[in-house]
Parts: C-alpha cells; sequence; structure tokens
C-alpha cells in the first residue's frame, strides 16, 4: 500500500505518468496499474483519465492530502528506527527563500558535523511556496520570514535580514559616506522580483519614505541583480547579509535606516517529528546566525 500511495503523490505532483514513473524507478505501465489497484482498494476513482493525465478527481484530492501525512508518518517512523540502532540518520529537504541562500551553510555544517548521517536538500522556494511545501508535507523545514508563517507551526529565531542600498564602484553614491531611503528617488532600481516577500519590505519602505518602487529591471535571482548593479546604471536594495557574502571591488554597499525582519526556522507542529528534523531544530536553536548578524 505505501508504495502505491508513493506512486500516486508523485503523480499528482508531477502530472503526467511518464515523468511520474521515471521519478518512482518503474514502468509507465506498472505506474498506472498500481493506481488502479489503489482506486479498487479505496472503492473511488482518484484519477480523471484520458489520452493523457487530466487532473485528480475530487475524492482523489482529498486522498492525496492523507497520502502525504501517512508518507511523512513513515518516513518519521524510518529515521526513529534507524536512529535507535545507529547514528542519526535521514534525509531532510530544506525550503530556503532566496536571500536567504548563502547562509544556509552556517546551520548545514554543524548539523552535519554532529550528525554525519543526515543528508540535507536545499529547495529556493519563495515564501509562499515554504508554507505552502510544509502544509503539503513536500518540505520537512524552511527557512522564511517570521511573518509569512502560521502560529501552529514551529519556529526558531536565526536573525533579522537589515535592508541595503547596493551600487557600482563608481556610482556617484558611492562616493557619499550614508545613504537613505529618498536617495533612491533619482536613479533606476533593478529589485527582487514581485514574488518575493523581500519585495513587498522593499515596496513598503520606500513608500514610507515618500518613494515608489518602480524598477526597470526586476529577477528572481540575486545573480542577474547584482551583474545589471555592476554596469553602474542600476541601484538595488538586498538584504544587508547577502550582499556581504559576494562583494567584491566592483561593488559598494551602504546600510539603510529601519528595522530587520525576523528570519526563521520553521517546521510543522506534527508528532512524532522526524528525527533529524529535530535535530535540525536542535541546530537553529544552538546556531551563533543571530550573534553574527
Amino acid at each position: 500500500m505505501i508504495d502505491k500511495l508513493e506512486m500516486f503523490v508523485e503523480l499528482a505532483r508531477a502530472r503526467h505518468f511518464g515523468r511520474a514513473s521515471l521519478a518512482v524507478g518503474v514502468t509507465q505501465p506498472t505506474l498506472s496499474s498500481a493506481i488502479m489497484q489503489l482506486e479498487d482498494t479505496l472503492g473511488v476513482p482518484l484519477v480523471l483519465r484520458g489520452s493523457r493525465f487530466q487532473g485528480l478527481t475530487p475524492e482523489g484530492e482529498a486522498v492525496l492530502i492523507r497520502a502525504r501525512a501517512i508518507l511523512a508518518e513513515v518516513r518519521a517512523l524510518k529515521d526513529e528506527a534507524r536512529s535507535s540502532r545507529q547514528n542519526l540518520s535521514g534525509r531532510i529537504r530544506l525550503g530556503v527563500i532566496p536571500t536567504a541562500l548563502p547562509m544556509v551553510a552556517e546551520l548545514v555544517a554543524p548539523l552535519t558535523a554532529r550528525h554525519p548521517g543526515i543528508t540535507v536538500t536545499i529547495l529556493s522556494r519563495s515564501a509562499a511556496e515554504i508554507a505552502a511545501g510544509i502544509d503539503r508535507f513536500d518540505l520537512d523545514a524552511g527557512i522564511t520570514y517570521a511573518e509569512t508563517v502560521p502560529p501552529r507551526h514551529t519556529a526558531v529565531p536565526l536573525y533579522d535580514e537589515r535592508l541595503c542600498l547596493l551600487m557600482s564602484a563608481g556610482h556617484p553614491l558611492a562616493q557619499t559616506g550614508r545613504a537613505g531611503w529618498s536617495d533612491i528617488a533619482d536613479f533606476p532600481l533593478c529589485l527582487l522580483s514581485g514574488e518575493m516577500q523581500n519585495r513587498r519590505i522593499v515596496e513598503e519602505r520606500l513608500l514610507a519614505a515618500g518613494v515608489r518602487a518602480q524598477p526597470q529591471v526586476d529577477s528572481n535571482s540575486i545573480l542577474a541583480i547584482i551583474g545589471h548593479v555592476r554596469t553602474g546604471k542600476w541601484l538595488s536594495v538586498v538584504p544587508e547579509r547577502l550582499v556581504r557574502t559576494l562583494l567584491d571591488d566592483t561593488l559598494r554597499m551602504r546600510p539603510l535606516p529601519g528595522p530587520g525582519t525576523p528570519v526563521i526556522l520553521v517546521a510543522a507542529a506534527r508528532e512524532p517529528r522526524a528525527a533529524p528534523v529535530q535535530a535540525l531544530l536542535a541546530e537553529a536553536r544552538r546556531s551563533t546566525l543571530a550573534r553574527a548578524g
């Protein structure tokens, strides 16, 4: 039954019989047969069939929620069983907002040093995708903004994200010692794209200073933003900690006034929690990220 649930969940994710069969390592006829057997066992149709995958039935959508929960419990049970007879091991699927990606190693390095059997898959996701992924059991934990996390989940503070103005070394503002939000008004902007929570935060700060954010370029890639800033034409507003990891002789940064935005590690408040996730939460509580800010 468990293997059939895994195939069903993968089919719902891939929305394609061929891609789903490749992902779970079986032939397409085997996958189709397993889904039909699952339907027979449950007594309801799960998949809308045609010449290709057309979606899930209403019953299939309901079963999908339960299947994800069951598989998460099975993973937790396997991790706990392995941990009882050997050093802690298992895989953590960690969603991370793009602006926090350079800081993840500061958490993962001590975790894996303490527990070499733990493997971590790091996935760049927006704050909304992290919240949805944890609820759907697609992610085991996330590093995201505190304001986007439902109170029902377990959260551990990591650090406050503070913003700075990023410019090329030859930009006129690079010659000044300080910069404020109002200084940005006269220059073209290159910002993180609209689906990023960071963009909303930046727009709110600009609006409070009487500046309307109208970026000429936006991107969900910090590397693309830095490439544009290096030309000397654009300014950007980005997290200070992130820029510190990427600064070189071609770039200058100026801290901007205003409070930091809390960034946290979050995991679903479900019991029993998988042992590797429990270890990750414990590592976050010991973390020096906040002190290093």
